[in-house]
């Protein structure tokens, strides 16, 4: 096992040093730079140092992929002068934004996806309740009554917790990313779900209200997402607006609540029935994609999802799932080929360590696939195992489709945003008992994504001269 504090020393020499570097963060496993002269890294002689998995630019940052021990490497370099995160010359805020149509969809899909992704440990929290429920209760264990308050309390009260109030939440996580007021955000999300509205809306009884004299369409707010995701950027703008033009000893009060007086007519009668209808929209989307892609849609995610991640192409696909998701709704295809593809990462470092012989190798190849399996992560076994060989990239894909293919065929959905290791597999559960082979099915395409990975790295995932190298290291370790 690598020395931490010897990495980290060898990772900052290599990119030149502390006083080359003008920032330093980490993620959940890779070290990220941002260096003054950015022609000093060598991206292959640091892929060589003891500890690194790979390295590469990505985003104007030097990323050092290190794994699950990234925070303990992050600390060492700290130790070594770059203090306190490091320093940028400037407030990446203040930098001038170039309206170019590029700019502008990665700025929509980063707050689209950042704010979506803060939600999800509401999201897993919730809909696990829910799945222990369906589990323990009528429809499958039978230990707990359907009409049990242990029931009651994990299948219903926890779960609507979670999602009713979704826009309230949605409200304080784009807030987040505005760099608004959260509480204005909440109470954004609160005028959505106003009980008197929602009841309304339930009653059936008129089809639209007056605001201000301007008529506003009678819905249900409650557990949607893009009407909230639609309102904060327009909420941010007012408020700021309303910061230049109150004067300070009034701002208090008037502040939030000449905000909300223009926001109410613009939530009400524009922009809440706007993501209603977008919201619909990306329903049938995802509906159409599984039910017309079929089977093949979900084994071609299954196959090459872990490319899509790495260019970041997936992010539009998983917005998609995440809004389905958080509306309530299964997803057949983007989540099911996700998942699958997860375990057929895992099962191509698990090939690679049946398949070496060098102890430190094969150990790490059975780490990188532990790591995946009860962490969650798989950046180990795509750099460490993938593209250090190359082969094993074809079991990858090869798992993944297999198993994605299967998923598709017998109907398997994803009903929660599960855990992303293997967990997971509790998110094909069917709270409602109206798909009972879902997770049964899901299980055992997960399972057969991962053998079949496994299977083809193998019999093929090495060339000769990669495996007579591993033997000759094998012999001199001995």
């Amino acid at each position: 096992m690598a020395d931490n504090a010897q990495t980290a020393a060898d990772v900052l020499a290599a990119v030149g040093g502390k006083e080359n570097v003008t920032n330093l963060i980490h993620c959940i496993t890779r070290l990220r730079f941002s260096l003054k002269d950015e022609s000093i890294p060598d991206a292959d002689a640091i892929k060589k140092i003891p500890g690194v998995i790979g390295a590469q630019w990505s985003g104007g940052q030097f990323q050092v992929i290190i794994g699950q021990n990234v925070t303990k490497v992050y600390d060492e370099v700290m130790k070594l002068g770059v203090s306190g995160g490091g320093s940028i010359d400037i407030d990446e805020g203040d930098a001038e934004f170039e309206w170019t149509p590029q700019n502008v969809g990665n700025a929509i899909l980063n707050y689209l996806s950042k704010t979506m992704v803060a939600m999800i440990p509401i999201m897993m929290g919730g809909a696990f309740f829910r799945v222990i429920a369906t589990m323990m209760g009528p429809l499958m264990l039978n230990i707990w009554a359907e009409d049990s308050q242990i029931y009651q309390l994990f299948y219903t009260w926890m779960y609507n917790a979670a999602f009713y109030f979704m826009p309230i939440y949605l409200g304080y996580s784009a807030a987040v990313q505005l760099k608004c007021s959260t509480m204005l955000g909440m109470f954004m999300g609160g005028i959505l779900i106003c009980p008197d509205l929602v009841a309304l809306a339930q009653a059936g009884e008129v089809a639209s209200v007056s605001v201000y004299g301007i008529p506003a369409p009678v819905a249900s707010y409650a557990q949607t997402v893009l009407p909230i995701i639609l309102c904060m950027p327009v909420l941010a703008q007012v408020e700021k607006l309303m910061k230049k033009v109150v004067p300070d000893m009034l701002s208090t009060v008037f502040v939030p609540f000449l905000t909300m007086f223009i926001m109410v007519p613009v939530a009400y009668c524009a922009l809440a029935p706007l993501g209603n209808r977008l919201g619909d929209l990306v329903g049938a989307a995802l509906f159409g994609f599984g039910t017309y892609g079929g089977f093949i849609a979900v084994a071609v995610i299954g196959a090459l999802w872990s490319f899509l991640v790495m260019t970041g192409m997936h992010q539009v696909l998983i917005v998609l799932a995440i809004t389905q998701l958080m509306s309530g709704n299964p997803d057949g295809a983007v989540m099911v080929g996700a998942s699958i593809a997860q375990f057929a990462t895992w099962g191509m470092a698990f090939g690679a360590f049946l398949k070496l012989r060098e102890k430190n190798e094969k150990m790490a190849q059975l780490g990188f696939s532990l790591s995946g399996i009860i962490g969650g992560v798989t950046e180990p076994e795509i750099y460490g195992t993938g593209f250090k060989y190359m082969r094993p990239l074809a079991g990858m894909v090869a798992g993944g489709f297999v198993g994605g293919a299967l998923a598709g065929l017998f109907g398997v959905k994803v009903y929660m945003m599960g855990a992303t290791n293997i967990l997971g597999v509790l998110g094909y559960v069917d709270p409602s008992g109206a798909n009972p082979s879902s997770f049964m099915m899901g299980a055992i395409a997960s399972v057969v994504a991962f053998v079949v990975s496994a299977a083809v790295v193998y019999f093929f995932g090495f060339t000769k001269e990669q495996l007579e190298e591993d033997r000759r290291a094998a012999k001199q370790a001995a």
